[in-house]
């Protein structure tokens, strides 16, 4: 169906060189591969969506015709009708001030004769088809009051209005719950099966992209490493770069003590030590026979909203009777589907939301009943490390300047002189180089941002680090680096983890015990391995038979 021809895209440098591979009629192809290996540029050089400083050499056939060789007017034929693309954040791609239906509607008018009854009908078929729950009402609510997953189903519904040949899917499940990211890959994979069409599917979730593709190519810095059959490839990977993007993601049956990262496999120095049952018991023998470092006690959060100012105002409860308690040394899993109160319950214990009702002792003493100046050392000792380490730090202060900062406001050390060479050790610390200290945020790829957030946080010597989905949006590989990281900081300084996640095996990787949310209340809870073996109820079974096992 499509032949990619030895084409090469440069921006300042050359982004992709000379790749060369074919879509073959009703089949899936994935490509693979870490961010900037190419893989997104080249999707979007086939739409030719790139921009306008691009340069682009090759060819890319579709129906004998060279994309690249055509005129923008003759391309608009072609895009959303012939060949559609489902983007991977489906909120940004949404227009906010257009209902859904009118946004589907558009592809339809755009490129059929239909008639606006018509028109609406279909839609709302397609609704239907892409598993919307009430499409006659979803038709007219705005992308803000539909979740995650139903804004993914729209867009998808758009993709597929045309019928089109070719669907071009990129990270289409990145940031999902894993229910919600296994509904959308069953999806895609019956609609494919009904229609017949092709998908070229975009992602760097091996384990996702095994479960779907029939081909499989892996991309690195802008050149294919491999290629192959997917089957072939997971089973018999020839390029280290391969193997190592196949073993740097934890393993639901065993537990490695550190995790092999692409560097490991390149020099040879990959370490399958495990980390054995009992050495886990006796560990969990010395932590959970101290007093808890944090016990909530009947813990509730309630947010008041109100539609208009004349109506009733309305209770959500976001957090709903909780009890637990955290022992110091310990990381404690939280999981859950988006909306089941793990964010909520973190910011809570921090204190950066007021608990409605319920007792958070810390030590001992209740901090929720803190005063301002007592809060202000609550602070030190409860860190928080966030999703995205990009949008935490100031892009117009270096990054050494930036993990100073707090230790000036919580008066560590007593110079700038030793808190320099107090930020110059860490740095070294989590993986980091001491030219680093002067550099800009956005002079960081998104791992090594994520090492500076991390430096941050430890550099106030917390008792306590709440971990908000801090893995999630990175690559499998520079995940491995920063699980590595956590372990080898939690081992050196004792640090206590709430490890908020809804990548169930990393949750399963790195942590004691879990507590599993649903809905503001707490399913289960306990060993995270018992829990993961036996699940008790429902929810928490459905949540752990939706991992991704493909590899």
């Amino acid at each position: 169906m499509i032949k990619v021809k030895n084409l090469s895209i440069f921006f300042d440098k050359r982004a992709v060189n000379s790749v060369s591979f074919e879509i073959r009629q009703n089949s899936i192809l994935g490509i693979v591969g870490e961010s900037g290996s190419g893989k997104s540029i080249t999707s979007l050089a086939i739409l030719n969506l790139l921009p306008k400083k691009a340069k682009t050499t090759g060819e890319i056939l579709f129906d004998e015709q060279d994309l690249l060789k055509l005129t923008e007017k003759e391309l608009q034929e072609i895009r959303g009708k012939k060949i559609s693309m489902i983007f991977q954040e489906p909120m940004s791609s949404l227009n906010p001030s257009l209902t859904c239906g009118v946004q589907v509607s558009e592809m339809l008018q755009e490129h059929t004769s239909l008639e606006p009854s018509e028109i609406k009908k279909e839609v709302i078929q397609l609704f239907e088809k892409v598993k919307l729950p009430r499409p006659e009402e979803l038709f007219h609510n705005y992308p803000h009051q539909i979740s995650g997953g139903q804004k993914q189903r729209v867009m998808i519904a758009m993709a597929i209005a045309c019928k089109p040949k070719l669907l071009i899917a990129d990270e289409p499940t990145t940031a999902l719950d894993v229910t919600v990211q296994k509904e959308i890959i069953k999806l895609l994979k019956e609609l494919q099966e009904e229609t017949k069409m092709s998908i070229l599917f975009i992602t760097h979730d091996l384990a996702l992209v095994s479960e779907i593709a029939d081909d499989l190519i892996v991309m690195y810095q802008g050149e294919i490493m491999e290629k192959g059959k997917a089957k072939d490839v997971f089973n018999n990977p020839q390029e280290s770069y391969t193997k190592a993007l196949i073993n740097s993601k934890p393993n639901l049956s065993y537990r490695l003590k550190k995790l092999p990262t692409v560097k490991d496999f390149v020099n040879n120095t990959i370490s399958n030590e495990i980390y054995l049952d009992e050495d886990r018991r006796q560990f969990h023998n010395i932590i959970y026979n101290t007093t808890p470092l944090i016990t909530v006690k009947n813990l509730s959060k309630k947010y008041t909203s109100k539609i208009s100012w004349l109506s009733k105002p309305r209770f959500v409860t976001a957090v709903n009777n909780v009890s637990f308690s955290i022992y110091e040394g310990e990381t404690l899993g939280l999981v859950g589907e988006s909306g089941c109160g793990k964010t909520t319950l973190g910011r809570t214990i921090m204190q950066l939301e007021k608990a409605t009702s319920g007792e958070i002792f810390y030590k001992g003493k209740d901090i929720t009943k803190l005063h301002k100046k007592e809060l202000k050392a609550l602070r030190k000792d409860i860190q928080i490390i966030f999703q995205d380490p990009f949008s935490s730090l100031n892009p117009r202060i270096p990054v050494g300047k930036a993990i100073m900062e707090p230790m000036v406001v919580h008066n560590i050390l007593s110079s700038a002189k030793e808190r320099k060479a107090y930020v110059l050790d860490l740095l070294l610390k989590v993986g980091l180089e001491h030219e680093h200290f002067y550099r800009y945020p956005h002079e960081f790829s998104g791992g090594q941002r994520q090492r500076v957030g991390i430096a941050r946080t430890i550099a106030l010597q917390p008792k306590l680090i709440i971990c908000d989905e801090s893995v999630s949006a990175l690559d499998v590989s520079v995940q491995a680096q920063v699980l590595n990281l956590l372990n080898t900081l939690k081992s050196e300084f004792n640090f206590t983890y709430i490890f908020i996640s809804h990548d169930l095996s990393v949750v399963k990787y790195i942590s004691d015990n879990v507590i599993v949310m649903n809905n503001g209340n707490i399913e289960e809870i306990g060993d995270v391995d018992v829990v993961y073996k036996e699940p008790k109820t429902d929810y928490t079974k459905t949540l752990i038979q939706a991992i991704p096992k493909g590899i």
